[in-house]
């Protein structure tokens, strides 16, 4: 089997964030999170990285990720646009929202002939994920066994605002027998709380996905079936968009693929708001200060 390729979903425009967050610096030395991430994925095994951007931020990534990482990584770009539609189909003028990370996976189908795990690029998952995903891309992924590792929901809340989550079952094996999104969930009182038509709804504290997800090839047939179901209904409609979770809801729904759950005792942390950019910083520097990682990651 061909060595496991990072993906790394890095075309969302930040609004709530307030710019390119994908490429702001967190670490004392200049470090992105994307940084950490390739880091911690070249540690576990990886080799090849490719970075889902918009075509007009490519200078800007290569000058602040892919030359670093270039002499151990393949580093690859693909490029997601919102005009870049399924035959028969033609974005509004006016649309300047991406489609969504269903959207931005399909976009990266070119470049990927191996097994492949997809993260955001500003999550940051811990180094134990990645080998979890590794081996797991190495030993056990098939074209009808996918997976994901899953983190604590409670443990992936902003005190900034409310995130979008989605929340996991399990079946008696371990694989993933439900999964639903949640658009607006904030952390009161140390328990997550779901803000639907102005209540807040307590939600029980467990497994929630942080697009954190292990594939083969196969899943880009079943993704554009989706995508293109999701265009019939919403062509036209003002900045939807549709998510790898919803996608796979339906995967596993229709019973097409299973997807194994996994967990992992790593930390989680990232930045959806501006203000959180402060407590990532702090916990790199800490890390950093414990040896986790050296000063200079690509020394």
């Amino acid at each position: 089997m061909k060595n496991p390729a990072l993906v790394i979903l890095a075309a969302g425009l930040g609004s709530r964030y307030g710019g390119l967050k994908q490429i702001d610096t967190v670490g004392n030395n200049g470090e992105s999170i994307i940084d950490f991430s390739i880091y911690d994925a070249y540690q576990a095994g990886f080799r090849k990285v490719v970075l889902i951007i918009r075509e007009e931020h490519q200078n800007l990534f290569e000058e602040n990720i892919g030359s670093k990482v270039r002499p151990f990584m393949d580093v690859v770009y693909a490029y997601q646009d919102v005009r870049d539609l399924p035959e028969g189909f033609t974005a509004p003028e006016d649309r300047i929202k991406p489609w969504g990370t269903t959207h931005a996976l399909l976009c990266a189908e070119k470049h990927i002939d191996e097994p492949f795990m997809i993260i955001n690029a500003d999550d940051f998952y811990g180094k134990e994920s990645y080998k979890i995903m590794y081996d797991f891309l190495k030993n056990e992924v098939t074209d009808s066994l996918f997976g994901m590792v899953g983190y604590q929901l409670t443990k992936t809340l902003s005190s900034s605002g409310a995130v979008a989550r989605a929340i996991c079952k399990k079946d008696e094996d371990g694989n993933l027998s439900h999964i639903e999104e949640c658009p607006k969930i904030i952390r009161k009182g140390g328990q997550a709380y779901r803000i639907e038509d102005g209540r807040e709804i307590r939600l029980e504290d467990g497994v929630c996905s942080m697009n954190y997800w292990g594939f083969t090839p196969a899943v880009f047939p079943l993704m554009k079936e989706d995508f293109i179901s999701f265009l019939k209904e919403k062509l036209e409609v003002d900045k939807s968009e549709l998510v790898i979770p919803t996608s796979i809801a339906k995967i596993v729904e229709n019973k097409k693929a299973k997807v194994r759950v996994m967990s992992t005792t790593s930390e989680w942390f990232g930045v959806t708001y501006p203000q959180d950019k402060i407590e990532v910083q702090r916990k790199i520097l800490q890390y950093k200060k414990e040896d986790i990682y050296p000063f200079d990651l690509w020394a």
